[in-house]
């Protein structure tokens, strides 16, 4: 069994004990197995990017990890096959995920440094919307680890229940 790095233990890992050890195996033994040059991973699940790509860098694994931009409706939400449990007003509501996203983005972009104050804002308006926020988080984008103020290359990352579908999401930003 592959045990990954302390960021399988916070944000999705923490709602999911377990889940990061889980893919981490069932992709080295796929890699074992097929011994690809390069892996395409999208980065909607951020987290677990930076797990595998952990993972590859640990083992010294002769693989290339793409780390793909994640693909959108035309209104904004993640591309997923979770999309599909969403009922039709769900849907209508679910582009919400990212416009919140995109605002906290703007703020940091606008010199915002008061994190927490901008992970509780998302939170509060998404729960506002009838949504019930795992988590919104600033993080660093190498490591996912709560940033300094004045660093750059943030992440900002999403988890959600609307209604019985849990989104995930993410944006980042270099400011």
């Amino acid at each position: 069994m592959v045990e990954p790095s302390d960021l399988q233990h916070i944000l999705d890992g923490a709602a999911r004990p377990g889940h990061f050890r889980g893919v981490a195996t069932v992709v080295l033994k796929l890699f074992n197995m097929v011994s690809p040059h390069s892996a395409i991973f999208g980065k909607k699940d951020y987290q677990q990017c930076l797990v595998l790509t952990n993972m590859v860098r640990q083992l010294a694994l002769p693989i290339d990890l793409i780390l793909a931009e994640t693909v959108r409706a035309a209104d904004g939400l993640a591309l997923s096959s979770r999309n599909a449990y969403l009922s039709a007003d769900e849907r209508r509501e679910a582009p919400r995920l990212y416009q919140q996203l995109c605002k906290a983005r703007d703020e940091l972009g606008s010199g915002a440094r008061d994190y927490q104050r901008i992970e509780l804002d998302v939170m509060a308006e998404l729960a506002h919307h009838g949504w019930k926020p795992d988590y919104i988080a600033v993080r660093r984008q190498s490591d996912l680890q709560p940033p300094q103020n004045g660093e750059r290359g943030l992440v900002v990352l999403a988890a959600a229940r609307l209604g019985k579908t849990r989104l995930i999401d993410n944006i980042e930003t270099n400011v």
